[in-house]
């Protein structure tokens, strides 16, 4: 592709920094500097790349282009770094859902920094949607429910988050009867991440046949929403590892030990050979084989 060098990491600058200003500061050029270096990459392809929103947002073709622009800028970073000659570790952005990233993977990421050194920028996204940082070119691996490849990457299975429907016991006197009476759950007060978690309403649908139409708590945070099933805001599936202390104390009660809430994950990553990115699949796989459950 017709693209220098500081132009491609002149696009990969804009879109991590958001605006034409942020970027000039960032690569200490002035923002007329990164206007026209972007300006010739869209007029080599005749295609706009960037869109001038705030924050600026990458066209279809402008994710094909800054895909290509980040693995030419880790491909450059492992040369230097192998030759003793860079002056930097390579970034690693991946994207990771928030019950893995308070539960197994951030020892995962640990554990490569020990050994490689490489930084990392972490996208916390749900798993369902990771895959679509995949193809903005935005991270170059992913924590997903999509088993389906990216087009340029290669997938393979980690394993299975369990999440089991839990509540307090005074919440369970309080709402449903002290029984732990699962048909009470559609009216009772439910704890969820965000408007687009699923978990407990998949639940509903699976167990009662029914949907939610009681009060709903957002708890946008992985840790913070447990804390606010242990403190009875409401009921919720809560990550297994997260929640077995809270059982074994009694400061939790099943809800429906024989259904398990399942989400099977998988690893995407970028179909590019490099040291950095080989040695985090082959630590994600090992930690995902400790932390979850065989798919």
């Amino acid at each position: 592709m017709p693209f220098q060098f500081e132009h491609l990491r002149t696009l990969t600058a804009l879109v991590d920094e958001g605006t034409f200003e942020a970027a000039a500061r960032a690569l200490h050029v002035t923002p007329s500097a990164v206007s026209q270096r972007i300006r010739a990459m869209e007029q080599a392809v005749g295609k706009v790349l960037v869109r001038r929103t705030t924050p600026v947002a990458t066209t279809p073709a402008g994710d094909v282009v800054l895909r290509h622009a980040r693995q030419v800028l880790v491909l450059d970073a492992d040369a230097l770094g192998e030759l003793g000659t860079g002056d930097t570790d390579p970034l690693l952005p991946v994207a990771v859902n928030a019950d893995s990233l308070s539960t197994w993977f951030l020892d995962a990421l640990a554990a490569v920094t020990e050994r490689l050194g490489p930084a990392f920028e972490v996208h916390r996204e749900d798993e369902e949607h990771t895959t679509s940082l995949l193809r903005a070119g935005t991270v170059m691996a992913a924590v997903t429910s999509t088993p389906e490849a990216v087009q340029g990457c290669t997938v393979e299975r980690l394993g299975t988050m369990r999440y089991l429907v839990v509540c307090t016991p005074e919440f369970d006197a309080r709402h449903l009867g002290g029984r732990r009476d699962t048909a009470l759950l559609a009216r009772a007060p439910m704890v969820t991440f965000d408007r687009r978690d699923d978990l407990q309403d998949r639940f509903l649908r699976q167990t009662l046949s029914t949907g939610h139409r009681g009060p709903r708590h957002y708890i946008p945070a992985s840790q913070d929403f447990a804390r606010a099933v242990e403190l009875g805001m409401g009921w919720g599936a809560v990550p297994e590892a997260q929640c077995a202390r809270a059982l074994e104390a009694g400061e939790l009660v099943p809800l429906a030990p024989d259904h398990p809430v399942d989400v099977h994950l998988y690893w995407q990553r970028w179909n590019l050979r490099t040291p950095a990115l080989d040695l985090l699949t082959d630590v994600v796989r090992r930690h995902a084989a400790a932390g979850l459950h065989p798919l």
